[in-house]
């Protein structure tokens, strides 16, 4: 299908206009056809609307590892009516969607070579087709699908003012799609963790349940771990006492050890000398940074009931799913899907592209910090490239420079900018200034909506699938396609943002078209004014 063309203007004027009037229609009819990309040849399509939508919802797999359903391209045929007839006549000025899916099978798991492939293509449904207006025409009348004002996805830092009077500083991360996570100190000045807004826990149970074990190594990442030589002189021996240990200490010749987070005492001062030790590496009271209080991690980490990465996953796993029995591996694979998955997880090219503008600063300083720790960076490169298979796992397509899911560098510097905030280093933002505002157009509400019935598709497939012996069967067997265009339908016909063209005059029909509406999904609801 060709591009729509401009009306052609009679213009009657003496003197040549010599600036070129806008295309108020401009962002509309751009937004579509972006999003199905209709005149671009397959070969040359983008990954992006429905070309991304339609990859991030494949491959589809059974259980038992016996089937696989896969993407290759889609299709439109031209619309049937016209856009007069359409309206005379009370019908949708849409178009016929089709997709080409291979299915391969093999009659056991462990077979390394699929024993065979089907391709076809799949009748997927209709979808209502943007005229050269801007409109759509559905049973006879004329919409219109108002842009969107809506929360941008990215990093927000406010504050709220607790009845003590004392402040306490929050920093939220909101996905493009995904659980929400919210960092926020306290009265007692600790940092707690909130998941979708459920029960909280402690920021350092997080730390260790992705991979910062131990409370030496949570320390070391915001520079809280001081080396302080055993000596039997007095001042040496008085600058130990009441300092909190920072690693465990163990006698080898008798087998005790002293927990980290003890506070030295006299007893324990023996203990160390007894046991050997030169040196012994205890918590920092006071940041070399100068003005910069970090004791914010310290009390954190004082009142955190874990001690090892296993302990911290059954804490967190307990706090999200009470109602189930805590599992190792089942909380670990809970941690990965919420936020390592980028099919459950998914913070958009403009989350990510805020994170990085926001933390520069602080993702920068971490960088040349773990440059001067071989042992830390050591884990945080192990820890990354997980992170890195955990994506591969759960994606075919190849992770590239921009990690569009969260990351343990993401977290850390979140909460050296919060640390900032505590000592009144940095400026919390505006939540409702535009700058964290964006603007979605129509092409990605419909993104939205095929995200949803791909997703509910996805579910029907894999339970006829898992259903099915190894017999041979052809993709159109496992496609619905009331499933995906349902969805469609009901946006259109439901939508707070689709709506009724305004006929009252041209210039009403302009201001519809190019109206900006703050409800919707993610938006203000009229019961409650707030986002």
């Amino acid at each position: 299908m060709a591009d729509a063309t401009p009306t052609p203007c009679i213009d009657f004027s003496k003197i040549q206009s010599i600036v070129t009037p806008p295309d108020l229609l401009k962002v509309q009819l751009d937004s579509f056809h972006n999003f199905i990309q209709d005149s671009v040849p397959l070969e040359k399509r983008k990954d992006q609307g429905l070309e991304k939508v339609l990859r991030s919802a494949f491959p589809i797999t059974d259980t038992r590892g016996l089937y696989l359903l896969e993407y290759i391209s889609y299709s439109f045929d031209r619309p049937k009516y016209t856009v007069e007839e359409c309206i005379e006549r009370g019908l949708t000025y849409d178009v016929s969607l089709k997709i080409k899916l291979k299915l391969s099978y093999k009659d056991e798991a462990d077979e390394p070579d699929w024993k065979e492939t089907i391709q076809q293509e799949v009748y997927l449904g209709r979808i209502p087709y943007m005229t050269e207006r801007g409109t759509f025409i559905v049973n006879g009348a004329e919409r219109v699908v108002v842009a969107q004002l809506h929360r941008s996805p990215g990093v927000v830092f406010s504050e709220a003012v607790h009845p003590n009077g004392k402040k306490m500083y929050s920093a939220k991360i909101v996905p493009t799609r995904g659980s929400w996570i919210e960092f926020q100190t306290d009265i007692n000045n600790q940092i707690f963790v909130y998941i979708d807004q459920k029960k909280n826990f402690l920021v350092t149970a997080l730390l260790r349940a992705i991979g910062f074990a131990r409370d030496e190594d949570i320390l070391g990442l915001f520079d809280l771990v001081e080396e302080i030589e055993v000596s039997s002189k007095t001042s040496k021996r008085e600058q130990l006492l009441g300092q909190y240990l920072a690693s465990d200490i163990i006698d080898m010749n008798t087998g005790e050890v002293v927990p980290a987070r003890a506070a030295i005492t006299e007893e324990i001062l023996e203990q160390i000398v007894m046991a050997g030790y030169k040196k012994v590496k205890v918590m920092k009271t006071s940041s070399p940074e100068k003005g910069v209080d970090k004791s914010v991690i310290i009390n954190t980490i004082l009142n955190d009931s874990s001690a090892t990465e296993e302990e911290a996953l059954e804490i967190v796993y307990e706090e999200l799913r009470a109602n189930e029995a805590p599992d190792i591996d089942a909380a670990r694979s809970f941690l990965e899907r919420t936020f390592f998955n980028q099919k459950k997880y998914d913070l958009g090219d403009v989350g990510r592209y805020r994170i990085q503008k926001k933390l520069q600063t602080e993702l920068s300083d971490l960088s040349a910090f773990l440059g001067e720790k071989p042992e830390l960076k050591e884990l945080s490169d192990a820890i990354y490239a997980r992170i890195l298979q955990t994506i591969s796992t759960y994606s075919e397509e190849p992770v590239g420079d921009d990690i569009l899911v969260l990351t343990h560098y993401d977290i850390i510097a979140v909460i050296n900018y919060l640390i900032k905030l505590v000592n009144g280093n940095a400026e919390v933002d505006d939540v409702d200034h535009l700058a964290n505002r964006r603007v979605r157009s129509v092409g990605e509400q419909l993104a939205a909506q095929f995200v949803i019935g791909l997703a509910r598709m996805g579910k029907n497939v894999r339970e006829k699938l898992n259903s099915r012996d190894t017999d041979k069967i052809a993709p159109a067997d496992l496609i619905n396609a009331r499933t995906v265009s349902s969805v469609v339908s009901s946006f259109f016909a439901t939508s707070q943002l689709s709506q009724f063209m305004d006929q009252t005059n041209p210039l009403a029909e302009m201001t519809n078209k190019r109206r900006v509406s703050a409800l919707g999904p993610g938006g203000l609801t009229r019961e409650r004014a707030g986002f």
